[in-house]
């Protein structure tokens, strides 16, 4: 597996997202099944894994941590902080709260320190800055290393920057979500040497190619149920993009989540995608994406095909999208 920096952090070229292993998308699977998905991860050679305090809530990073003790000095582990988990949809990012929480997931997470530790969603009640000052507190203690963001915008990047380094940015990116290009984000990102993560980077699943107009999304384990991009109205309108999408990675003898890797690792020698996977086989088939270095021209090829298939429907449910940083 190749390395990659995320500021200064190094991780393999491919993450692994732990989050679907205790629902969101599903149900949970059973701990045994998550916890030997994590490990045949690491032996074939991912050391970046990606979970968050509210996933659960706590039972992911438990999974994780018990996961990984083994062999915790050889991985990098991601967690994140932000919400108020208390039954709402409420953020909480004031320095005090940080200091409490970050001492629960050190504890579930069966370490010392946390490699990379994300604000999850910016605090519409706390500047950035204070925020970053507390990570910072953490850093210089070595309870934290590494300084990150999560659907921030690229004016809270620059403001937290500056008080303390940002390692890492991390926001939705895949073939049908292309906001960062636009937005600043990506290239804020660049010009401050800042790593990035694709999250969902095989569009939730869509663009596995596994999912079609008959597929069902359980309204009670499922996010994606109240997604609109995902509903009975526009699912069947964005069918085109992963009918071009299979048979262009037919024609390249991978499948379309390799395709959509493949893309992503293209597109900066500073991203890091973590696709999420309960099983070992599409967790290996992820990581077979490694066997597949687009060129230029096949990036090229692929965005200007895709560029004549509109994406119908918004990315989340307007649950989820009132917490997105759209400050510019």
């Amino acid at each position: 597996m190749k390395q990659r920096k995320l500021g200064t952090l190094q991780v393999s070229e491919i993450g692994a997202g732990c989050m679907n292993m205790s629902g969101n998308y599903n149900v949970p699977v059973s701990k045994d099944q998550g916890i030997k998905t994590i490990r045949k991860a690491f032996e074939n050679g991912v050391t970046f894994f990606d979970t968050a305090e509210v996933y659960g809530p706590y039972i992911n990073e438990e999974l994780v941590g018990e996961a990984l003790q083994p062999f915790r000095d050889q991985v990098k582990i991601a967690t994140k902080f932000g919400f108020a988990i208390d039954g709402t949809i409420a953020t909480n990012s004031r320095p005090e709260h940080i200091r409490k929480v970050v001492e629960e997931s050190l504890k579930r997470l069966r370490t010392d320190h946390i490699d990379l530790y994300y604000q999850h969603r910016i605090d519409p009640n706390v500047p950035v800055e204070e925020v970053a000052g507390a990570i910072k507190d953490l850093i210089q203690q070595g309870k934290v290393l590494h300084f990150g963001l999560s659907e921030a915008s690229a004016k809270s990047i620059r403001r937290a920057h500056a008080v303390q380094p940002v390692s890492a940015v991390q926001s939705e990116y895949s073939l049908w979500t292309r906001n960062v290009e636009l937005n600043g984000v990506l290239a804020t990102c660049n010009e401050l040497g800042i790593g990035f993560v694709p999250w969902a980077p095989v569009g939730e699943g869509f663009l596995t190619g596994k999912i079609d107009t008959n597929t069902k999304f359980d309204q009670k384990n499922d996010f994606r149920a109240g997604f609109p991009r995902f509903s009975k109205e526009f699912l069947p309108l964005n069918m085109p993009i992963i009918e071009w999408i299979k048979a262009y990675a037919a024609r390249k003898g991978a499948t379309p989540s390799q395709i959509s890797l493949a893309w992503l690792l293209a597109k900066g020698s500073n991203i890091v995608p973590i696709p999420g996977t309960r099983s070992e086989d599409h967790l290996l088939e992820n990581l077979g994406a490694r066997r597949f270095q687009l060129t230029a021209a096949d990036v090229q090829e692929i965005e200007t095909s895709l560029s004549k298939f509109p994406v119908y429907g918004d990315r989340m449910g307007k649950e989820h999208m009132s917490q997105i940083d759209y400050t510019v």
